[in-house]
């Protein structure tokens, strides 16, 4: 049983949930709109979003503009937004809110159409639930995992939350079969698998490069691609204005030579995409192993 502490958690998501749910959408676009700026200009901004940022466009922390940290902060307020507001929005209105290039659909829909399964694996940029209404409405059912969350009832909100939307989801821990059972079964029946991929939260990443410097990325993605023959493709979700986005869901990784090279692809693939954007790229944490503290880096064994 969760302490006082969760319970508060949790009453608050849900009253702040219902509020944001029912309020009108240029109420509600104003008051994260400002709460973005908000946070963006507080003490130069985050960070770490600010080291994470730095990276991306080639410069120190110091010499990030702030309009940059700004529009990243807006960014990730919008997300929140969406996520909100997207259970009482029409489908087909999100799905025609999201463009994709013809290539790009030309390719994802050969793959569908394989029958060997596809895995698109992720950043958490933009707004990944529209990229899985998008999806749904185009190609039907998929299945994704979900990290616990605490509390538990936060956790079940999150997955109820996207259930309602159609999605199959998984938990990351904690469920009765290894969700990469399931993801595997689902793969060999010629379905879709979505897993977000640039953040490792185990012990088990795959170490990578990515904008010139190592991290780790989760091995999941390329480990069901190269175990179930499914398709792997990379896939950039990005805003474009108000109310609308565009996805980059058509680079096909390559498979050959095992799990680390095709994880290096994976990694390639993200930086050409997020580059493209990096205000809507929402990595807030530490991703690069020179971020990390000193107890994750004995956990990994890295001096």
């Amino acid at each position: 049983m969760g302490g006082l502490g969760d319970v508060v958690s949790d009453f608050g998501y849900r009253a702040g949930w219902a509020a944001v749910k029912y309020s009108p959408e240029s109420v509600a676009r104003g008051v994260f709109d400002a709460a973005g700026t908000f946070a963006g200009k507080r003490n130069g901004g985050p960070e770490q979003l600010r080291k994470n940022l730095a990276r991306v466009i080639g410069t120190t922390p110091d010499e990030v503009p702030g309009a940059l940290v700004e529009e990243a902060m807006r960014s990730y307020a919008r997300y929140w937004r969406e996520a909100f507001r997207l259970p009482t929005t029409d489908p087909d209105e999100i799905a025609a809110s999201v463009s994709v290039s013809d290539h790009d659909w030309e390719s994802l829909a050969a793959s569908v159409r394989s029958g060997r399964g596809v895995v698109m694996a992720l950043p958490h940029s933009g707004n990944w639930d529209i990229a899985g209404v998008w999806l749904m409405k185009t190609h039907g059912p998929f299945s994704t995992v979900a990290e616990r969350l605490k509390p538990e009832s936060l956790f079940d909100q999150f997955v109820a939350y996207r259930e309602s939307l159609g999605f199959e989801v998984f938990p990351l821990t904690g469920g009765e079969q290894p969700p990469f059972t399931l993801l595997a079964e689902r793969l060999r029946a010629g379905g879709l698998v979505c897993l977000m991929a640039d953040r490792d939260l185990s012990a088990s990443g795959v170490p990578v490069t990515m904008f010139g410097q190592k991290t780790r990325i989760p091995a999941g993605s390329a480990k069901l691609a190269i175990e179930t023959g499914a398709v792997l493709h990379a896939v950039h979700h990005r805003y474009d204005g108000v109310g609308k986005s565009h996805l980059n869901c058509g680079t096909v990784i390559d498979t050959e030579g095992g799990v680390g090279p095709t994880t290096q692809r994976l990694a390639d693939a993200f930086t050409r995409d997020i580059a493209t954007a990096p205000a809507d790229w929402h990595m807030l944490q530490p991703l690069w192993e020179a971020d990390w503290s000193p107890e994750r880096r004995a956990r990994l064994g890295i001096e």
